[in-house]
């Protein structure tokens, strides 16, 4: 998903530094999503398949701490067999559903304050359709973003920490090193790429985000934030 500027050298000397956010958990809190997601899976099982009382199920166990497989034993716990091609449907009810979420308040205030000299992008990880949904639920171009890069476009091994997203964010605007800032929140792939290119990095560790448990193979970020007040 991009702005309408996508050309390299789009924005060249336009903006005397650029701040580059993360999506998901940075702008807004992925739970929010994937809440919304099951909320819609459940509506679907509901009109489609007669199945009445699935979403209570799936956020039952996402609350409970529940990450990996909720589809598949929350089908259990209802007494059906999760058969792939029942799953593959639901993943696609998940994914192409309007998400109802919106930017966590210090980020809505964040990009209401903008100064014109910056510059704002996002680059994000996930399936290219989700993540072109979130954006637009976000309308995060009419608040100010110059340019979006959702990584699933050139495919999943382009997903960070594959450095092919921040280098095209340099070719856009014309910047690099210390010129640019990047905002995410998982230490475990968000920072290897801009970190080794130069880049100012931020990690903003919301309370509650998903993604807080310590990889064993992370890259810190030069300075860690609960919220975009402190930025």
């Amino acid at each position: 998903m991009l702005s309408s500027s996508d050309r390299p050298g789009a924005y060249r000397g336009r903006f005397d530094r650029v701040i580059i956010f993360d999506l998901d958990d940075t702008l807004y809190l992925e739970r929010d999503y994937v809440l919304s997601g099951l909320q819609a899976v459940g509506l679907w099982a509901r009109a489609i398949l007669g199945l009445d009382g699935l979403g209570r199920v799936m956020r039952e166990r996402f609350e409970a701490g529940h990450r990996t497989r909720i589809f598949d034993d929350s089908l259990r716990d209802m007494g059906l067999e999760p058969h792939p091609h029942l799953i593959a449907r639901m993943l696609t009810a998940y994914r192409q559903h309007r998400p109802s979420i919106r930017l966590a308040p210090d980020a809505e205030q964040f990009l209401a304050r903008r100064d014109p000299a910056t510059g704002f992008a996002v680059i994000t990880d996930g399936f290219l359709d989700a993540q072109r949904r979130k954006i637009r639920a976000l309308a995060l171009y009419q608040r100010g973003v110059h340019l979006g890069v959702c990584t699933d476009r050139w495919g999943r091994e382009c997903w960070k920490p594959n450095p092919r997203a921040f280098q095209h964010i340099e070719h856009i605007f014309g910047r690099s090193g210390g010129a640019l800032t990047y905002v995410a929140d998982n230490p475990s792939k968000d920072f290897t790429a801009p970190r080794a290119m130069g880049w100012d990095t931020v990690q903003i560790a919301r309370p509650n985000r998903i993604h807080d448990r310590i990889h064993p193979d992370r890259v810190d970020a030069d300075r860690i934030i609960e919220t975009l007040e402190e930025f």
